[in-house]
């Protein structure tokens, strides 16, 4: 039995569906809202919050997998101590279930916000650390700190390996996370940036964990990253993809602090989280490469699908979604 945490999310609901492919039994947990269209009696759907220590020990009986997807992204000041909460209590919870129940191995989903984005004119490998220099968001610290959770567990006896994906591109929930940029060129969002970041498919992760899940890899990191592109570029693909206008309009470093503030300001009143802040601004503006040969290295058959291929996929398939709506 294999249990997905943050399973409704983009990565653990393509995770699930790849594993019931090959025939697996998952038992997903969500906190608050079930996952839709898993039908069918391989997918055995528990309701669990991970700061719940003892529920969290008593799902986690049976399992001999665990691929830990759920997290808390956000840039938002006011989501300072969830991001701690989430990220760095909840993955020492599973961590400790994990070890009590004599879990085979566990995958731990982190980010490349754990290595520290900003480098100047070096390429962002697993080698590296997060430290208050090269990171401008709590969000990257709290999950740095989470994994080294994960790796208290490892010196403890645990069989895990940490995955560090980039922007994660699919046919997600376009209201949130990293499919909200779709929701943007869709509504001919106009204003471009000229920051360079790397970018994958949400599939093309599901695949890599899963084979490093089944491999005998262990006490490991690993950056997946399809591509290293300008978020021009991107932008541009999905613009197309859509049939729609391109952005046209350059932000500045002054514009985007600007646009940072008034964001600020407005969730202030509203209550709504920012589409913009201070860290986001910022990191669209830079220029970050990631390495990802070192998966390559451990996993030589892996291929990652053409950058231009996951935008056509992702773009119409959550054109499909809006024409069923």
């Amino acid at each position: 039995m294999i249990l997905v945490t943050g399973g409704s999310g983009l990565l653990g609901a393509v995770l699930i569906e790849t594993l019931l492919a090959q025939g697996k039994k998952i038992k997903a947990i969500y906190n608050k809202t079930a996952l839709a269209g898993f039908a069918g009696n391989l997918v055995e759907q528990v309701q669990c919050d991970i700061l719940d220590v003892i529920r969290l020990e008593e799902v986690m009986e049976g399992i001999t997998q665990v691929y830990h997807c759920a997290g808390l992204v956000s840039f938002s000041k006011k989501d300072a101590g969830q991001l701690y909460k989430i990220n760095v209590e909840g993955t020492a919870n599973v961590v400790d279930a994990a070890i009590s129940a004599g879990v085979q191995k566990m995958l731990h989903v982190s980010s490349v916000a754990a290595l520290g984005r900003i480098r100047v004119n070096e390429m962002i490998s697993e080698k590296m650390q997060w430290t208050p220099e090269t990171s401008n968001s709590r969000y990257g610290q709290s999950k740095y700190l989470g994994e080294m959770e994960v790796w208290r567990g490892v010196a403890e006896g645990l069989n895990a390996v940490v995955i560090n994906p980039t922007i994660i591109l699919g046919p997600g929930n376009w209201n949130d996370g990293s499919t909200a940029i779709f929701k943007s060129a869709y509504h001919e969002f106009p204003w471009y940036t000229t920051g360079t970041t790397g970018f994958v498919d949400v599939r093309d992760v599901a695949d890599a964990a899963i084979q490093l899940m089944e491999s005998d890899i262990s006490g490991e990191k690993f950056v997946i990253s399809g591509h290293n592109d300008t978020y021009q570029n991107v932008f541009n693909g999905k613009a197309d993809a859509f049939n729609k206008k391109r952005p046209h309009k350059k932000v500045t470093p002054f514009l985007a602090a600007l646009v940072g503030k008034w964001e600020a300001l407005k969730s202030f009143f509203t209550g709504n989280a920012p589409l913009v802040t201070k860290e986001t601004a910022a990191t669209a503006m830079t220029t970050a490469l990631f390495d990802n040969s070192k998966l390559l290295k451990f996993l030589p058959g892996f291929q990652y699908r053409r950058l231009t291929e996951t935008i056509r996929y992702s773009c119409h398939a959550l054109q499909q979604k809006l024409n069923n709506q």
